[in-house]
């Protein structure tokens, strides 16, 4: 009895070693990209995905971190245990499954071309050819410019951070930015660096964005995919959603 009893303690024990502690959730986030997730003049961080990842880990009684990381190093920090979660408006694609689990949808929105005011750009590749076209790096819009334009002769030049982009956009070094729709228009177009820019054609579908985790951490998933669902239904979804836009971002 004394044996068994001792196995069974060794088992239990050895099973609470590899239990996980999620008292701490870590979101790795790229700060430029408002209005999802951006600083603030104090140096705080704000935004739509930032108010999503607080109130989640106040609903599972979590101490939420937030570590900034640029997006390009988004999956290999989450990958590294830099952080538990990437939450920023991270896009899920066959090519980023392969690789890490992503939660319940978040939110849906489309991309598009920015180009300066009355500019006859369209995203085809015919009025691209030639052109220069800036994104950020990691990002979705880079995969698909480079997939669908880089091999038609459309000069596509990534940069570390969305603000790089902008920057080398009013400057002109660039004829084009392609980014997620919203993020343009709240973070760029709609503040006095995007005067003079517009919206250049139509919509690009892309498909929705959801928080980045790692395949061996289903019990996380679990938990945040069940608090998401619980957002939506009680209405605090649309709450935070309200303070940031004025239509819906979910999407169906």
């Amino acid at each position: 009895m004394k044996k068994l009893a001792l196995c069974v303690a060794l088992a239990l024990a050895a099973g609470g070693a590899y239990a996980k502690d999620w008292s701490t959730i870590r979101f790795g986030t790229d700060a430029s990209y408002a209005p999802f997730e951006s600083k603030a003049t104090d140096g705080k961080l704000v935004g739509f995905d930032i108010d999503l990842g607080n109130e989640i880990c106040r609903r599972l009684n979590a101490r939420c971190v937030w570590v900034e990381q640029d997006f390009d190093g988004m999956i290999p920090g989450l990958k590294a245990k830099k952080f538990d979660g990437a939450l920023s408006a991270l896009t899920i694609t066959p090519q980023r499954e392969q690789q890490i689990a992503f939660s319940a949808k978040l939110f849906n929105t489309p991309t598009r071309l920015v180009a300066k005011q009355g500019s006859p750009l369209q995203p085809t590749i015919a009025s691209l050819q030639g052109k220069t076209v800036g994104v950020e790096q990691g990002s979705i819009q880079e995969t698909y410019a480079k997939q669908n334009w880089a091999p038609k002769g459309i000069n596509v030049i990534p940069y570390q951070n969305q603000d790089q982009v902008y920057l080398d956009l009013q400057s002109g070094r660039l004829d084009a930015a392609l980014q997620d729709e919203v993020q343009a228009n709240l973070g760029f177009l709609k503040t006095p660096r995007g005067a003079g820019f517009a919206f250049a054609g139509a919509e690009i579908p892309t498909g929705a964005a959801a928080i980045g985790l790692r395949k061996e951490d289903a019990d996380l998933k679990a938990k945040i995919d069940k608090t998401i669902a619980d957002m939506i239904k009680d209405g605090t979804y649309r709450k935070i959603e309200s303070k940031y836009f004025d239509f819906d971002v979910y999407g169906g």
